[in-house]
């Protein structure tokens, strides 16, 4: 294969062939996000020509959202049990081709079957727990650094691409914006195919780091069902209070970005008769801010107390919220908004992870995560549908924006508690 021969000239070179792997699994998140992204460019366009009201199209981008989150627990088994290779070219697949027959579709349910369930079962198989299930399995060093990188790319996938979307959008409609995205994704599986590789002994290496002291342990053997093996992980965690704590700021997290800002930031600024390629551009600056916010944040998640970080994280990014409505929409009021808010877009992603994998244990941490992150996309699907309705009942965003900043004030203050308590047996896990 490819990935042998280049393995073993990067290895002359004293490259770990991690790296490539990790930079396949960066474009394919970066891309798998720009179709969780996109739909925030189609809404007017989709209302201009069917007719269909924001609280409809949040609907289906609120389910979207949910799938999303809900398939990472079970995402995770399904990378273990099948591979990693296998598991995104499925995704990208899935996702190329709910995305073309979309084009085709006249009716609101539809909509809701492509964009909604199709699209978010799809995604959901590269949530980040494919991240963090490379980054565990390829690095023992710079762990941290390779999550935010990882990390970063998940958040600035579902932003970056936008101002190009959005003049395609404008120029020639909304269908060939959706064939130039998955243009995107066929690159991005046709370098999986070729490139990817499921663990370092696949290929004669260790993880990088690993000097060789300790022998290496077999992969666990895919026995039993995958849907058992979610389950009893969540079992055995919701019996500690650290879950539960990273389930609702998680939450939190996913209501204030994914499912506000990510959905409902366009529409807000064309209220105030900001142009959609305008706002579109305000969005792919916040996501350039956020590769360094989130790769910073890894960083960082390797030196300092993980809980003080998401403390910093949430507040301030509460703030940022708190602000939008007082910025009158102007260049400045919004290029303010855009350096604070996209500096901690997702950054709290790796020092959750550090968290959950220090309070559950590395054997467990991908699952327990992926039910993290299913917290996180429930809360995303929350505030998409309920700024959606709010948008259409009271002709505003306001409510939707305010309520966020305040969700997550308490979040800074609630993850404080998160990893008090000893750890459970249950979990082998060491305190956080």
């Amino acid at each position: 294969m490819i990935s042998d021969r280049l393995a073993a000239s990067f290895a002359r070179r004293e490259i770990h062939y991690g790296w490539v792997v990790a930079a396949v699994t960066f474009l394919t998140m970066l891309v798998s996000a720009g179709a969780i992204g996109a739909p925030g460019v189609f809404i007017l366009p989709l209302q201009k020509e069917f007719g269909w009201s924001t609280a409809q199209i949040s609907s289906a981008l609120a389910t979207r959202l949910l799938l999303f989150g809900l398939m990472a627990p079970f995402a995770a088994a399904l990378l273990n049990r099948f591979g990693v290779r296998r598991m995104m070219l499925a995704a990208l697949g899935i996702v190329t081709v709910s995305l073309l027959l979309s084009t085709m579709m006249t009716e609101f349910w539809q909509l809701f079957l492509l964009w909604g369930v199709a699209i978010g079962f799809g995604t959901g198989l590269t949530a980040l727990v494919l991240g963090a299930t490379v980054a565990t399995r390829w690095f023992n060093q710079r762990r941290g650094l390779v999550v935010g990188m990882l990390t970063a790319a998940a958040a600035t996938g579902q932003l970056i691409f936008l101002p190009l979307l959005s003049q395609i959008t404008e120029r020639i409609g909304w269908r060939p914006a959706i064939v130039a995205m998955c243009a995107l994704i066929a690159i991005a599986a046709l370098l999986a195919a070729a490139l990817m590789r499921d663990r370092p002994s696949d290929i004669g290496l260790r993880p990088l780091g690993d000097d060789g002291s300790q022998p290496m342990p077999p992969p666990a053997p895919p026995a039993g069902s995958i849907v058992m093996l979610a389950l009893t992980t969540l079992r055995d965690a919701a019996k500690t209070r650290t879950f539960w704590i990273l389930f609702i700021t998680f939450f939190i997290c996913g209501a204030s970005t994914n499912g506000l800002v990510q959905i409902h930031l366009i529409p807000m600024c064309a209220d105030f008769g900001v142009p959609q390629t305008q706002a579109a551009g305000l969005l792919a600056a916040m996501g350039l801010f956020d590769i360094i916010g989130t790769i910073g944040s890894g960083w960082l998640s390797d030196r300092y107390n993980n809980r003080w970080l998401l403390f910093w994280y949430y507040g301030l990014r509460g703030l940022s919220l708190l602000f939008l409505p007082y910025s009158d929409f102007t260049f400045y009021g919004l290029s303010l908004f855009a350096v604070f808010y996209g500096l901690d877009w997702i950054a709290t992603v790796p020092p959750t992870i550090k968290l959950t994998a220090q309070r559950f244990g590395p054997e467990r941490a991908a699952i327990v995560f992926g039910w993290v992150f299913a917290g996180h996309q429930l809360g995303a699907g929350f505030a998409a549908y309920f700024a959606g309705v709010s948008r259409t009942m009271t002709m505003t965003y306001f409510y939707a924006f305010f309520t966020a900043g305040a969700l997550c004030i308490i979040a800074a203050a609630l993850i404080l508690l998160a990893g008090r308590e000893k750890p459970r047996s249950a979990l082998a896990a060491a305190p956080a």
